[in-house]
């Protein structure tokens, strides 16, 4: 990895918006799956993912068989991070609310669950059972009625959904399910085919072209955010063990050759040591190929004066994982201002919140934690406002209502409260 000075680095990437080829693509797709419907859908999985589909929608018996082919480790861990997942999300629960005047009028906040959400769940190169959690949990503990989920019919080159991403979706409640992937599959959901009803919101990663397609049908249905390649930061100082900080590293750099894997340290020598540590676990990494490109087109080591011009440099890169690995995390903790989450200490690898601890791990990318959070009950909830007016508010507020009317030329707007006064001064009420 580089050893550089922090002000000579960015992380924040414009690839996440695509090719003006990759742009052209993805619009051609949804304007064809809008056209053709299911038609289309089966062309582009043949073309596209290599694979000849008969239907698009999976049956319980293909669900079921999954439970087949899983083993019980794993289905006694995915079973107790649901249960975290499901008991942090139960804290971000809201309620409508109603405050009574004193004039008689009442004013509130209607808060509603969304009808039907759609879940997009990657399976192109590997599969993602934790993105099934941490999409559908919330969703469901917000209260949606119907959750469609759709993912590639392939998975690493292999036909079928992989039997560990259908048992995610089994055990969370989720059983309509779809094997179509890609730009086509988020069309379908935003704008519906003969055999996927169109949803109210989209949510969950991909690709290029899955976050395109997001970006693209957005305004027809709502989405939960256009997310780019994985990132992490090490903040670190003389005390933070060098395999931990090399390990974690590693661990976001093997998601994919974009992405971003840092460590910010005031520590010349832990500089030295992560570095040489990082090569040296590199040699046992499976994904070695991935994870070398990630480091050598998106990582580095960042050196500061000072923890305090640290905490500068992570605030304005506003990272998707911030692991604080200093003697006192806690005493750093509220001069973070930007991450998507922070892990505090040694023992909480960034591992430990992708999988299991509870919150979600779908994030903020590419300095997008400057303004967004991660993803939450709240982005399955519509909120309405509730206005009823007494006679007594109305006269009060009346005219201070017509002068507001008019100073925006807008006489339609005044004259609905003007016909009204008239009528309570004329005594001409029903």
């Amino acid at each position: 990895m580089r050893i550089l000075p922090a002000q000579s680095f960015s992380i924040q990437r414009e690839e996440e918006y695509g090719s003006p080829e990759q742009n052209r693509a993805v619009k051609e797709i949804i304007e064809r799956v809008r056209a053709e419907g299911d038609r289309a859908l089966f062309d582009y999985t043949e073309r596209h993912d290599r694979i000849k589909i008969e239907k698009l929608r999976l049956d319980e018996s293909e669900i079921r068989a999954a439970y087949e082919q899983v083993d019980a480790s794993f289905l006694e861990a995915l079973r107790e991070a649901a249960a975290n997942i499901r008991a942090f999300h139960e804290k971000q629960k809201r309620n409508s609310w109603m405050d009574p005047q004193p004039d008689g009028s009442l004013l509130g906040q209607r808060i509603r669950p969304l009808k039907r959400v759609g879940l997009y769940v990657p399976g192109g190169k590997a599969a993602y059972p934790s993105s099934v959690m941490m999409n559908a949990i919330p969703a469901l503990v917000a209260g949606v009625q119907e959750i469609a989920m759709v993912t590639p019919p392939a998975t690493a080159g292999q036909p079928g959904i992989h039997p560990y991403v259908l048992v995610a979706a089994a055990e969370v409640g989720i059983t309509e399910i779809y094997g179509v992937g890609g730009a086509q599959a988020v069309a379908a959901l935003a704008y519906g085919t003969e055999t996927i009803p169109s949803v109210d919101k989209i949510v969950g990663p991909g690709n290029i072209y899955v976050a395109l397609a997001k970006r693209y049908v957005f305004g027809a249905v709502d989405i939960d955010s256009i997310a780019g390649p994985s990132e992490i930061v090490v903040l670190a100082d003389s005390t933070a063990d060098p395999a931990y900080v090399a390990a974690d590293l590693l661990s976001q750099a093997e998601h994919d050759e974009m992405a971003s894997a840092v460590l910010v340290t005031p520590s010349a020598e832990l500089a030295e040591q992560v570095r040489r540590e990082v090569s040296r676990q590199l040699e046992e990494l499976p994904r070695k190929a991935i994870a070398e490109q990630s480091l050598r087109d998106y990582g580095a080591i960042l050196t500061v004066d000072s923890l305090e011009e640290g905490i500068e440099v992570v605030n304005r890169l506003a990272p998707e994982h911030l692991e604080l690995m200093v003697e006192e995390p806690f005493r750093y903790l509220g001069a973070i201002e930007n991450a998507g989450a922070i892990f505090l200490g040694p023992y909480s690898s960034e591992s430990v919140g992708d999988y299991f601890a509870g919150p979600n791990h779908i994030l903020p990318t590419n300095g997008t934690a400057r303004f967004s959070s991660p993803l939450n009950v709240d982005d399955f909830l519509k909120k309405s406002s509730v206005i009823y007016y007494s006679r007594q508010a109305l006269l009060e507020n009346g005219r201070k209502i017509i002068t507001l009317a008019e100073h925006e030329g807008l006489q339609g707007h005044a004259r609905a409260i003007e016909v009204r006064l008239e009528k309570e001064e004329n005594g001409d009420v029903r």
